[in-house]
C-alpha cells in the first residue's frame, strides 16, 4: 500500500489532485517538472520550491479584503457591548456623538438601566447593521447556491494565470490546479 504521494501511481495522484488535495496537486507539478526538464525528483523539488514561492507572491495583498472584513466585524461585535451597556462608554459616546440628555444617575445604577438609556440611539444603528448583514448573508447564500464567489474566484483565477505565465514550460492545468488549492492566509504545510 502506498504511503506517500511520491510512491503512488500517476492515476492515483491525479485522482487525489482532482479532489483538491494539496499534496497531490504538488506531486502532479513535480512529476511534470521531471518530465519537461528531464531531471530527478530531488532537483524537481527545488524547481517546485520556486513555483510555490512565486504562487505566494502578493498573497497578503490578495487576502486584504478578507482580513479587513474579519477585523471590522470582530471589532464591531466587541465594541457594540460597551456602547450599549457600559456607563462610562455610553456617557463618552453620548457626549461626543449623540448629544442626547441622559437620565439621572439614580436611573443608571445597573447595566440594564444603562442599556435602556443608550438603546434609543443604539437601536437604529444596531438594527440597521443587523438587517444589512442578514440581507448580505442571504445574498451570499444565494451566490453560493449558484456556485459564485466573485472576489475569491477572481483572485484565485488571477493567481493561477500569473503562475502559468511565469512558468509556461509546464502544464498549465497542473499549475493552475496547484495554485488554486493553496490557501490565502497561511500556506498549506505539505506532508510527504
Amino acid at each position: 500500500m502506498s504511503k506517500t504521494f511520491a510512491s503512488m501511481t500517476n492515476e492515483q495522484v491525479m485522482a487525489f489532485a482532482m479532489l483538491d488535495v494539496p499534496e497531490a496537486c504538488r506531486e502532479c507539478v513535480i512529476r511534470d517538472i521531471m518530465a519537461v526538464d528531464k531531471i530527478n525528483y530531488d532537483e524537481a523539488l527545488e524547481v517546485f520550491a520556486k513555483i510555490a514561492k512565486a504562487n505566494r507572491e502578493d498573497m497578503l495583498v490578495k487576502s486584504f479584503p478578507f482580513r479587513i472584513g474579519f477585523g471590522l466585524s470582530f471589532t464591531g461585535a466587541f465594541l457594540s457591548i460597551p456602547l450599549v451597556f457600559h456607563e462610562t462608554t455610553v456617557a463618552w459616546f453620548n457626549q461626543n456623538y449623540v448629544l442626547a440628555e441622559l437620565p439621572p444617575a439614580t436611573d443608571l445604577e445597573t447595566w440594564l438601566e444603562v442599556g435602556t438609556a443608550s438603546w434609543g440611539w443604539m437601536e437604529p444603528v444596531l438594527g440597521t447593521v443587523s438587517f444589512f448583514l442578514l440581507c448580505m448573508q442571504f445574498a451570499r447564500a444565494q451566490l453560493k447556491n449558484l456556485g459564485i464567489r466573485p472576489y475569491f474566484n477572481w483572485q484565485r483565477e488571477h493567481r493561477a494565470r500569473n503562475l502559468c505565465k511565469k512558468f509556461p514550460q509546464y502544464d498549465p492545468d497542473l499549475l493552475s490546479m496547484y495554485s488554486k488549492c493553496d490557501r490565502l492566509a497561511v500556506p498549506h504545510i505539505m506532508s510527504d
